[in-house]
């Protein structure tokens, strides 16, 4: 029985305008050179990574499986089956690290239960470089995902972050919609009191980033436009 493939975990740039030669090691251009299965989440973009990556991998040698909100769990044991036979397969995330604030979760969940051997390779996690960059508790956080749609829900939520960060001295990362973050910032204004810490991160690793820390009562003064802008919210009430 031949052994079988390893499941490379190949993070990607963050955004259209970065540099993938800036923001990526050289390790994601050598495990491409060798590996032709991959589970993406976008066909055409991951397609345009490999390209931009190694314009000498020939595309038609490419085997993408894609794998997003439509894709049936029935399907997850289908994609890993080229492990199973001996071969290695990339999983990339749209942005960033894949498993982290991503779907590929299932897939590494399953590819430790078929016993195939897991590879991260080093790659921007905008989890990580927003909390680097926040000056606020690198020591003990939480990333809570998206919040609710509710608005009194949404409202709730933020008051327990605040309570949390304060009474655990953990800080607490949220995410929204690229296109809702302005009114999130808005509520985000109204929910938390003054003296709360705020830090938006923007747009990290591309020309536009923005990365700052400020109490609500300064954000209050100067509200920056995040409209279709992928951002990391991080509160602390110290």
């Amino acid at each position: 029985m031949s052994p079988k493939g390893k499941l490379y975990l190949l993070p990607v740039p963050l955004g259209d305008d970065a540099d993938p030669k800036e923001v990526l090691p050289v390790t994601i251009e050598k495990s491409i050179e060798f590996i032709d299965h991959y589970i993406v989440e976008n066909e055409k973009t991951a397609r345009r990574f490999i390209k931009a990556i190694l314009p000498t991998k020939k595309q038609p040698d490419l085997k993408l499986s894609v794998l997003n909100k439509h894709t049936k769990t029935s399907e997850h044991a289908g994609f890993l089956q080229p492990c199973m036979e001996g071969k290695n397969i990339g999983l990339m995330s749209e942005a960033g690290c894949p498993g982290v604030a991503d779907p590929g979760a299932a897939i590494v969940k399953l590819a430790h239960e078929k016993g195939i051997q897991v590879i991260p390779l080093v790659g921007p996690s905008s989890i990580l470089l927003a909390m680097m960059a926040s000056g606020m508790n690198g020591q003990s956080f939480a990333f809570n995902g998206y919040l609710p749609i509710d608005k009194g829900e949404k409202r709730t939520a933020l008051k327990n972050f605040e309570k949390l960060s304060q009474d655990k001295s953990q800080s607490q990362l949220f995410i929204e919609t690229p296109f809702r973050n302005n009114k999130m910032l808005e509520e985000i204004l109204l929910a938390l009191q003054p003296t709360t810490h705020l830090c938006i991160a923007a747009d990290i690793t591309l020309p536009t980033e923005l990365i700052k820390t400020k109490t609500v009562a300064q954000w209050k003064k100067e509200v920056p436009d995040l409209h279709n802008r992928p951002c990391i919210f991080i509160v602390h009430k110290f």
